[in-house]
Order: structure tokens, then sequence, then C-alpha cells
């Protein structure tokens, strides 16, 4: 669904991504983890084209992300993404922040729109909620209605950047159930994360990056059984405890 291969990116003389290789199989839940500042949130920028890169290549789905000829936003119509900071438009009521963008990209009609996305609202348990603007709603609950709107979007793959980071710790679960329910549903999903709880519950496979390198790629057993760096087993001995 997602091939990665030898992709690196540079800020100007600074390298933020090293030849960075991995991928992700339809069904997968990958959980990329690591330090701040080890280059895990570029690196799932760079899936959709968010962050363009300079060397390597990256396929979603058979589509080259890096070739100047592919439609990005097309792309990214297919690929959900949820953000750290929610995204959400707050001059928009949550009804209309889930159905812009059906009818903007996909093309939808308004009626449609709304059945998909407020079948999605109801699935995250916010459909009460459906006449508020963001502003009127917690973090959690921001972060929820996110997520029913890149579902409404029908993803072929889910892209999450820290999505609980700027959640208060009681609003954190009510994130990362929803999450799991969808890794349990089958849904192949990238998620950079500190909630190393989520990872060994869901998680099949652990990318542990290190100063834009990618450090370890295994499975979550090996991960956290036995990390073949020592670079990974103090990250863990730190966040564990």
């Amino acid at each position: 669904m997602i091939d990665i291969q030898n992709v690196s990116k540079w800020y100007g003389s600074f390298q933020v991504l090293t030849e960075c290789t991995t991928h992700v199989s339809k069904g997968d839940v990958m959980v990329v983890c690591g330090p701040s500042g080890s280059g895990k949130s570029t690196l799932i920028k760079t899936v959709n084209g968010l962050e363009p890169f300079q060397k390597g290549q990256i396929l979603v789905d058979g589509v080259s992300v890096g070739d100047s000829k592919t439609n990005l936003p097309k792309l990214r119509s297919h690929i959900g993404m949820v953000f750290q900071n929610f995204e959400l438009f707050p001059h928009l009521s949550i009804r209309r922040n889930l159905t812009l963008g059906q009818v903007k990209v996909l093309g939808r009609s308004e009626e449609e729109a709304m059945e998909r996305g407020l079948k999605y609202l109801d699935r995250v348990g916010l459909l009460s909620q459906k006449d508020k603007f963001p502003g009127q709603l917690s973090g959690g609950q921001q972060q929820r209605v996110a997520i029913a709107r890149a579902l409404s979007m029908d993803p072929i793959a889910m892209l999450f950047d820290e999505p609980t980071s700027a959640l208060d710790p009681e609003m954190i679960n009510e994130v990362l159930d929803v999450m799991v329910g969808l890794a349990q549903e089958g849904m192949t999903m990238m998620v950079v994360t500190h909630e190393m709880g989520f990872a060994k519950k869901v998680a099949n496979r652990v990318v542990f990056m290190d100063k834009g390198c990618i450090v370890e790629d295994c499975t979550k057993e090996e991960f956290f059984g036995s990390p073949r760096s020592e670079r990974a087993r103090d990250f863990l001995a730190k966040i564990i405890h």
C-alpha cells in the first residue's frame, strides 16, 4: 500500500531524513516512534506529498508521490490525514467540516456527503454534536471529528501525526479508542505516536527513528521484546517507565 524507498530530505544544508526505507502493506498498523526531532512527522508527511523530498521514491497504491506528473490533490483525497492540532475549519459547523471536502474534492452531492459524514460522526460517538462549531468541543472531541472527516473521504489508508499530543491526558483514551477500533476493522494505518500502550495493543509493525534514520523496522514483539539497537533500548527504558 505504501512503499518508501531510500528517501532523503534536506532543509537547506540540514538533512532531516537519511535513506529511509520501509513499507506498509494493506491492513498493516505501523507505529512510527522515536525521540523529538528524529524525523517521524517529516517522514509521514512525505507519504502524501505535504513535505517534498529530494531523493528516493514513495509509492502509494502504485502511484509515485514524488513524480511531477502526479496529481497530488487527487492522491491526498485517497489518504486520510489526522494532524496534531485537529485542523478543523473553525468558522464552519461540524456537519460542514464533514461535507466540504467530499463535495469539493470528490464531487459528491450535499445530500450524499451529509449522509456519509454523519455516519462517521456517529461512528466516533459524536452525532449529537453535528450542529456545533469546533470551538464548542473539547480537544478530544475535535480530534474525533477530524478522524470522522478523514474517514468520510473513503481513504485507502490513514496517516496519523501525533494525534494525541495536543490533548489533555483525560482525553487521550477517547481518541485512541477510535483508532483501536479502526485498526481492528482492518484499516491500513501509519501512526506517529508516543503512546506505547497503543503500539503494544494494535500495531503489527514498529519503526523506530533517530536523527532522521530508521534504526529499527520490525514486529512489535521484536521491538518491545528485544530491540536490536542500543538507542531503541535506551528510548524504551525511558518511555516505558
